[in-house]
């Protein structure tokens, strides 16, 4: 079961570096295929739509078939083939093809380990083995920063994507051979994720849920590197360093929100507490979008830091479901929390254009997808306010 969940963790690392390498790939991709930060907003768009769309499907197949047929299937077609797309490109329509194949392809993974937590460990350290397990998966992130760049520079795009699609096959054939699914539930009870969405006290999470990753996941995936090149005039180079410090400011808040849930006893005011350093750094940002390259970097890293508090919000709400409704329960979780990176990567393309029209140009464009990012997550914290705190 260890080993089947290193190679889940794997996964999930293809997963955060596939949802964060359009960014430094933004250069060379306008000059190839012709595809602008708005055409790759879209593919990263579609990438989390494709992605949230699955969670209730992969739900449902969590709980019936279990974990491992789920990942190694979705993995290999999605994941591997479309990468395999990515590489063919041709026009900024190939890309956003590919990344919704890879985004169907990366649905399950981190589900599946989450499912197995739940089935087989103790509540009380949940959140604490999620955040572990993002936190060591987004070393994919990293990699989808300065490495990526490194091997873009070195090999080319092209065949750059061709050697992650291999990769990304030989993941799923892993999952195959290690991963074990866990002994089902045996109830009476039957039920859906209607029953799920009946419960008020969920409602206040799903609201928080669907904003607070937004700006981590859409500045460190996107938008990070399109600001850094138009505001500062960044190279790839540059836009890889500052997008790897992003990323490590999120994988150690991965594994800070876990510990520190059981040192202050809450879950509720540890999540605030994250969430407001997201909402005074995006403040300062949408008010001077060009506070100098160096402070921007430490501004999106602690947008980074603030908005990593998945693991403890998906803990949160766990605590909330019935045991043979895990599976969809963590999927519902994930459904809104990547539907709302989606939803918001569409909502900042328009932005971005009409942004760049007015007075100021750029500084103004980003000004306004920092204001929108603002807005959101104050929405979700108010009313996050409104919910029970609750751990195990």
């Amino acid at each position: 079961m260890k080993l089947g969940i290193a190679v889940l963790v794997l996964a999930y690392g293809l997963s955060q570096f596939y949802r964060a390498f359009l960014a430094v790939l933004a250069p060379d991709l306008q000059v190839d295929i012709g595809a602008m930060p708005d055409d790759l907003a879209a593919a990263s768009g579609v990438w989390f739509l494709v992605f949230a769309a699955m969670q209730i499907p992969i739900g449902i197949a969590l709980d019936r078939v279990g974990p491992k047929l789920t990942a190694v299937v979705m993995f290999a077609l999605g994941a591997g083939g479309g990468a395999f797309v990515f590489a063919m490109a041709q026009s900024p329509i190939h890309v956003i093809i590919a990344m919704g194949l890879i985004g169907l392809g990366c649905a399950p993974v981190l589900m599946a380990s989450y499912f197995i937590f739940a089935r087989t460990y103790s509540p009380a350290v949940f959140a604490t083995l999620a955040g572990a397990t993002i936190g060591i998966g987004s070393l994919g992130n990293l990699a989808g920063a300065s490495p990526m760049a490194w091997a873009v520079t070195t090999y080319g795009w092209r065949e750059t994507m061709q050697g992650l699609g291999i990769v990304s096959l030989l993941v799923a054939a892993l999952i195959w051979v290690t991963v074990k699914n866990p002994p089902k539930v045996e109830t009476e009870h039957r039920g859906s994720v209607f029953d799920l969405l009946k419960m008020p006290q969920l409602w206040p999470l799903f609201a928080l849920m669907f904003v607070n990753y937004a700006p981590a996941a859409g500045l460190r995936g996107l938008w990070a590197g399109p600001y850094l090149r138009d505001v500062y005039g960044a190279d790839v180079s540059l836009i890889g360093q500052v997008t790897f410090v992003m990323g490590l400011a999120m994988i150690a808040a991965s594994f800070a929100y876990g510990p520190l849930e059981r040192l202050f006893r809450t879950r509720k005011w540890v999540i605030i507490a994250g969430n407001t350093l997201s909402v005074v750094s995006l403040l300062i940002l949408s008010i001077v979008p060009d506070p100098g390259v160096w402070v921007s970097a430490a501004l999106l890293a602690i947008i980074g830091f603030g908005g990593s508090t998945f693991p403890l919000l998906v803990a949160h709400s766990k605590a909330f479901f019935p045991a043979h409704l895990t599976g969809r329960g963590v999927t519902l979780v994930n459904l809104f929390s990547i539907g709302g990176v989606g939803v918001a990567q569409f909502a900042t393309a328009p932005l971005h254009t009409y942004g760049v029209g007015m007075a100021g140009g750029f500084t103004t464009a980003y000004g306004l997808i920092f204001a929108f990012f603002l807005v959101t997550v104050l929405c979700g914290l108010i009313a996050y306010f409104f919910v029970t705190d609750r751990t195990d």
